[in-house]
């Protein structure tokens, strides 16, 4: 965005000048590709367009899906003023030049739309700042965030707004706005098949870097005086990572999978290749971080604890330092998981619990389980002879059943003999002769 204040109407259009992106961006609902869970007939976007009737809401989703575009759309529709603020760039004082511009609008009898890009930006103080404006109806607020807003965005504010998910563009969307931009560059160049993929692939879902990628490939292709575009050329214009590494195709899940295998296989060193070829070839560290959480959960778990615990602390650390500082927690973290013992107990236990649930009914929760915090509770049966565990020799309420009446226990977690799982071995089954022993005395009597 150009500055803190666009000022926009509907009648605004950008320069023949202006970069692919930014002319293709779209005139009407009609001309937005992909979001059809919101935009689609009788979805909860397009029914607010249809009745002109605009409230404030949050647009969660990743970069290049549309946000900026859906809150311009939005004011076009009621044909109100639209004032963009950065909260990368904007403080107090910026919010404050808004309010008087929207005062300013509403003494010329026009309402305005206030939309802030990257909102989880702001803190609290700056959040809160625009609580009063909304309240009053001055202005519609339209936030923008990559980030959860249930954690980034102020719960007051939060609840003045309705949270729409916007959802990274799908690979039938890509080649659709593929297909408009090569036809509005006015360019004679052509792309084999071979070479679209690549192209989508490497956009990743994000419309405003597809369109970047396709002007910058049209100049290439006409400098070079090429008629059609083949993947090769591609590879040579975009970046010599794309030459090693396409986010979209093979090469890429080949090499998370030999990753994953390496840790699995407690092979340190070709871990920390396979790590550093992804990082060296662009690869998103946070990614690759989310990717080791799931190791430390799939292939260590309980064997290890630890496991979890320092990859999930290597993701906070890159996010607080950034490439190239922060890449070296995530290179702790997989040596670490590839030098942990191993154990798939709770993975292999977690998928058979989904898969029994998936197939049972909903038995009921047993009577003595049951929360009993009123008096009809309790005279219902509600939690009567519930074993209190810490009131039990040991700690442990020997012979009580915490599955559905008639349930046999399944034993879907097996621990193996391998790390802290071992004492969780021996553990359990002390506990399982207990229980036994209890049983029996209850049959003896």
């Amino acid at each position: 965005m150009d500055d803190l204040f666009s000022g926009e109407t509907a009648a605004d259009a950008p320069s023949a000048n202006a970069p692919l992106a930014e002319r293709l961006r779209p005139a009407t609902i009609d001309e937005v590709i992909g979001q059809g869970h919101l935009l689609g007939p009788g979805k909860p976007l397009r029914l607010a367009f249809e009745a002109r009737k605009l409230h404030s809401m949050i647009l969660w989703g990743p970069p290049g899906v549309g946000k900026t575009t859906l809150a311009r759309l939005m004011a076009g529709a009621v044909d109100a003023d639209f004032q963009a603020l950065s909260a990368v760039f904007s403080g107090v004082k910026d919010i404050r030049e808004a309010v008087r511009r929207a005062e300013e609008a509403k003494a010329r009898g026009r309402h305005t739309v206030l939309f802030v890009d990257e909102v989880h930006r702001f803190n609290k103080a700056q959040q809160d700042a625009f609580l009063p404006y909304v309240e009053q109806g001055l202005v519609t607020f339209i936030g923008a965030t990559t980030e959860n807003p249930s954690f980034e965005v102020n719960s007051a504010l939060l609840s003045r707004a309705s949270v729409y998910v916007l959802e990274a563009l799908a690979a039938d969307d890509l080649r659709a706005l593929f297909a408009r931009a090569v036809a509005a560059s006015g360019e004679v160049a052509a792309f084999e098949e071979g070479a679209v993929d690549r192209v989508c692939g490497f956009a990743d879902g994000d419309g405003r870097r597809l369109l970047n990628l396709v002007e910058q490939l049209l100049d290439a292709a006409v400098s070079s005086g090429l008629a059609q575009v083949p993947a090769d050329f591609v590879d040579q214009v975009l970046s010599r990572n794309l030459r090693r590494f396409d986010k979209g195709g093979d090469a890429f899940y080949d090499q998370i999978s030999a990753l994953h295998k390496s840790i699995r296989g407690s092979d340190p060193d070709a871990t920390l290749y396979w790590l550093c070829r992804m990082l060296d070839a662009g690869a998103d560290p946070l990614y690759l971080g989310r990717r080791l959480v799931r190791m430390a959960s799939e292939d260590i778990g309980l064997a290890d604890p630890r496991a979890l615990e320092i990859t999930l602390n290597a993701c906070a650390a890159f996010e607080r330092l950034g490439a190239p500082e922060g890449e070296l927690a995530l290179a702790q973290a997989a040596v670490f998981l590839a030098c942990a013992a191993k154990s798939n107990a709770v993975y292999v236990a977690y998928k058979a619990a989904r898969k029994a649930v998936a197939e049972a009914g909903s038995a009921p929760v047993p009577l003595h389980l049951r929360n009993a915090p009123t008096r009809l509770m309790k005279e219902m049966g509600h939690g009567k002879a519930y074993r209190y565990a810490h009131d039990e020799p040991g700690g442990y309420a020997a012979g009580e059943t915490y599955l559905p009446d008639g349930m046999a226990r399944p034993d879907w977690y097996q621990p193996t003999e391998r790390g802290l799982e071992q004492r969780i071995r021996d553990k359990l089954a002390r506990l399982r002769e207990e229980d036994a022993a209890w049983l029996a005395a209850q049959a003896r009597r």
